[in-house]
């Protein structure tokens, strides 16, 4: 009955889910990173991309603004800015 109600994990690639964004969005200082990736392993749309020291950044279409990204850093490389900025 709810089957067709359910998603399939990262399914929010097909659909751009960043239009319904909380208030905040992620801001990568890209000041300490050091490539651990542990955002990129936290992040509940798969929407962090980058590879190498300073390269992370959040894809904005598909951001939530849920800040665990954020949350996560052990660097505290990543700000969670109100949406104007």
């Amino acid at each position: 009955m709810f089957a067709p109600l359910l998603g399939k994990p990262g399914s929010s690639k097909n659909n751009k889910t960043g239009s319904w964004r909380s208030f905040l969005k992620p801001k990568y200082l890209q000041k300490n990173c050091i490539a651990c990736g542990l955002c990129k392993l936290i992040c509940p749309e798969s929407c962090i991309e980058g590879k190498e020291k300073n390269t992370f950044r959040a894809d904005l279409a598909y951001c939530k603004g849920c800040g665990l990204c954020s949350q996560i850093c052990p660097k505290k490389d990543i700000e969670m800015i109100k949406e104007q900025e």
